[in-house]
């Protein structure tokens, strides 16, 4: 397991690990760096069918200037304790 640049951890299929703690149905959005690899994502999005996880994927694409599409949720669907992985 390799790091870019920035210093993140990148498995050797080239994508980035991501641990999220999130908080759904905030009074407001935003993205806070706790370490290298883990951030507190809040999002006003409610957690009902998915909207709370695409708005994270959606904050996680704006933090790194990256597409949507390229974010994926690889564990923790629905729970606060989420894992992305970032192609």
């Amino acid at each position: 397991m390799g790091k870019n640049q920035q210093g993140y951890r990148i498995k050797e299929s080239n994508q980035l690990k991501i641990f999220v703690t999130a908080k759904a149905n905030a009074r407001k959005d935003f993205v806070e760096e706790l370490e290298k690899n883990h951030f507190m994502i809040s999002t006003t999005e409610l957690p009902i069918k998915g909207r709370a996880n695409l708005a994270i994927i959606g904050l996680l694409a704006n933090h790194f200037n990256i597409s949507k599409t390229s974010i994926t949720i690889s564990s923790g669907y629905s729970s606060k304790n989420k894992v992305f992985e970032i192609k």
